[in-house]
């Protein structure tokens, strides 16, 4: 950490704000009201909660788990404060009420996860936050100086080109983390951050580093920084300017730091000696260690106290004059225009391909995964004949093939689930939408996937002694891209819509072991179950590639029959050419009930699955999982 002259150094002189500044931001009569589960009645989870805090000052949130204080925190960015959750009361930046738009345009809100992307450094996760947030009019110069000063002033120059760090690849620390998390909110100059439990997982000593870069860049540049916080050590505590104490939804205290212990005192609740503050406080009404009910009552004690005591009047005061004294105030934020449209999904796709040629998760492990699959078909499959006891080999190994290849798609799950983390973060920020996030997804996968069933096919197709013919091996490699797209693309509509590791893995992995059932294979299409066909065959792209495959390498081979002792010809399908100890290939294909010549029809139907998962996933972002 570097030490406090060195940081006054630091300053950021391109990322201060414009002197139209927010004074203050406050809120009044604040409730959150969801719906009881078990009566059906209205619950109130936040009540009467009000406070101000002006430029330059840091605000901590504090309570115990199920306080209220995320609500609180949340309420005030005007996020959803709680699933179903109705909220009324007033929110004001400076004397004007804060509406959704402006806040987003003023604030910035740093999530408890980091929602960082393993694989690309410092410097490139500041550069990538600049190009999705800072307006066109902002110079590639400014922005860059921008990003530069903030990482200075972060104490994050010498790991600059250090990458976050992956579960392979070692990279920043925790607090390095949660400093370069909230650095990269900080690019576009908001005036009021909002930061979830900014201290979540470390130790005491990077806690209080975390904060202390915090308050430094909070008082240069005069914002209004506002976090929740559960249980601080007393270094850490102390370096807020105020305080709100809650527990069961009620504002217990709410002012400035320094004068908290004396308030305690004076409502009969002295803090001991050499004890640190905030334990003490939360001890003091933190419920779940409530064993007779003692604890509850004192809290109600103390939250009755609050609301009906001079200093939760003089909160009210004060949000009055600071309004009256603003009235004429204009609250706007300079250049608070956005990105060109095209630059968002320029840069998702710039930031893709980085972490997919990088993160050995994303592309590199399942490249060695496929090629170890390839190698291992076609050494199973090897040098298959032209007698009719390859048949069903060849079938065999076409199925396996395609069906494999999309099966093991699901290695793509966990990277998918970062990349949707790390968007669905961006996104409450206004910074990133579903389109151009399953767009440029899309995209990025397409010259990768391809290089895979161009790798895959290389090995398997020539051992297996497939069709020595340049057309049938480009068809082949043709089916077996659109197959993996396509399972891609089902990895992206299950992840959206299951967006927990096990299970987006589990569903991805049973529906397509459903595709591998009803795909005609193990049960030709003449003797399939009419449920599983009309319900599920016809919407299967595993269908499609293998019949596809089928009738690339099948429909122009001849098969040669075996001869008995007799010398009679033994075939195993029925064909014209039995006489003569063959088989068409086309009797084959028959025999599993697939038709030729519909090949184009085939591709149609695999392109138009593809886009239909796609446009689900948009949808499933785009309505359900805002």
């Amino acid at each position: 950490m570097e030490p406090a002259s060195d940081i006054e150094a630091n300053q950021v002189d391109s990322a201060h704000l414009t002197n139209d500044e927010v004074q203050a931001f406050s809120w009044h009569n604040l409730n959150v009201i969801v719906k009881d589960r078990a009566t059906g009645e209205p619950l109130p989870i936040l009540s009467n909660a009000a406070g101000i805090v002006r430029n330059g000052e840091l605000l901590a949130i504090m309570g115990p788990s199920g306080s209220g204080k995320t609500t609180l925190l949340n309420a005030l960015a005007h996020r959803v404060a709680s699933a179903g959750a109705k909220t009324t009361g007033n929110i004001s930046v400076d004397s004007k009420e804060a509406s959704s738009s402006m806040m987003r345009d003023l604030s910035a809100y740093v999530e408890q996860e980091d929602a960082l992307i393993g694989s690309i450094t410092v410097r490139e996760t500041m550069t990538f936050a600049a190009r999705l947030s800072l307006p066109h009019n902002v110079s590639r110069k400014d922005a860059l100086r921008r990003v530069d000063s903030l990482i200075a002033s972060f104490g994050l120059q010498s790991q600059s080109q250090t990458i976050v760090g992956t579960p392979i690849k070692k990279g920043l620390s925790g607090g390095q983390k949660k400093r370069l998390g909230i650095a990269s909110r900080l690019i576009t100059n908001p005036k009021i951050l909002f930061l979830d439990e900014p201290t979540s997982g470390l130790d005491s000593a990077l806690s209080a580093e975390v904060i202390r870069y915090l308050k430094q860049i909070g008082k240069e540049n005069n914002l209004i920084i506002i976090c929740s916080i559960h249980q601080p050590s007393t270094k850490t505590y102390q370096l807020f300017d105020k305080l709100a104490l809650m527990s069961l939804g009620k504002t217990c205290y709410f002012g400035r730091l320094d004068e908290a212990v004396s308030y305690f005192s004076r409502i009969g609740y002295p803090i001991p000696p050499e004890t640190n503050p905030a334990e003490y406080l939360l001890d003091l009404i933190n419920v779940d260690l409530d064993k007779d009910g003692e604890i509850r009552r004192r809290t109600d004690h103390i939250s009755t106290v609050w609301s009906d005591g001079a200093e939760s009047r003089s909160i009210s005061q004060d949000i009055q004059s600071s309004a009256s004294a603003m009235a004429e105030k204009h609250v706007s934020k300079s250049a608070s225009s956005k990105p060109r449209p095209w630059m968002v999904p320029l840069t998702l796709l710039h930031r893709s391909w980085i972490k997919a040629y990088r993160d050995l998760v994303v592309y590199q492990i399942r490249v060695a995964m496929y090629l170890g699959l390839a190698i291992m078909m076609g050494t199973v499959f090897l040098r298959l004949q032209s007698g009719q006891e390859y048949i069903q080999p060849y079938i065999n190994a076409i199925f396996f093939g395609g069906a494999f290849m999309s099966f093991m798609a699901v290695a793509y799950v966990p990277a998918f689930l970062e990349d949707l983390h790390t968007f669905q973060q961006e996104r409450a920020n206004g910074l990133v939408g579903p389109m151009a996030f399953i767009l440029s997804n899309f995209v990025i996968g397409l010259p990768f996937l391809f290089g895979i069933a161009v790798l895959f096919s290389v090995v398997q197709y020539w051992l297996s002694n497939f069709r020595a013919d340049g057309a049938a091996f480009m068809t082949w490699i043709m089916w077996l891209f659109l197959d993996l797209v396509a399972a891609e693309s089902l990895v992206v509509l299950v992840s959206s819509i299951f967006p927990v590791f096990v299970i987006s893995l589990a569903v991805t992995a049973f529906v397509n072991g459903l595709w591998m059932s009803v795909d005609g294979f193990l049960v030709p299409m003449n003797i399939l179950n009419p449920f599983w066909k009309y319900v599920f065959h016809y919407i299967d792209y595993q269908a499609y590639v293998f019949q596809g495959m089928m009738v690339s390498e099948v429909q122009d081979r001849v098969y040669t029959c075996a001869r008995g002792e007799n010398g009679q010809y033994h075939c195993m399908y029925p064909s014209d050419l039995n006489g003569e100890g063959r088989i068409r290939g086309t009797d084959v294909l028959r025999s599993l009930d697939i038709a030729t010549g519909r090949e184009a029809q085939w591709v149609g139907i695999m392109i138009a699955i593809i886009v239909v998962y796609r446009i689900l996933a948009y949808l499933v972002l785009r309505f359900w999982r805002k």
